[in-house]
């Protein structure tokens, strides 16, 4: 009966934890992911049509200063490198496992 018990509480324990771990998103908690903050500082944009569905790869690295630094987007409107560049460019971002020089490269879509 002790083990059946003690085999319920840590049941119950790791159930909790998965509860906490989720759905940070939906209850306006800040996330920490380098991907979600980036859709947040391209986001708000007035593409014409032509835009929709263009593509680019974004070359990035992180300062010291947690800032974005673009190395270089490769996509086939000037127009979209040149607001890629202009919306990360130095824009601090909250990274807890960020080392300072690492590259990154991130995929943007624009839709509507």
């Amino acid at each position: 009966m002790r083990k059946f018990s003690l085999v319920l509480v840590a049941a119950m324990l790791l159930s909790v934890g998965s509860v906490f771990a989720n759905d940070s998103e939906k209850e306006g908690i800040p996330t920490n992911n380098l991907s979600s903050q980036i859709v947040k500082l391209l986001n708000h944009n007035d593409f014409s049509d032509a835009y929709i569905g263009s593509t680019a790869q974004v070359l990035f690295m992180l300062n010291s200063d947690k800032e974005i630094v673009v190395l270089s987007v490769d996509t086939d409107h000037e127009g979209l490198e040149g607001f890629i560049k202009g919306r990360l460019n130095y824009q601090e971002v909250n990274f807890d496992k960020y080392e300072a020089g690492k590259k990154y490269t991130v995929s943007v879509r624009i839709e509507i």
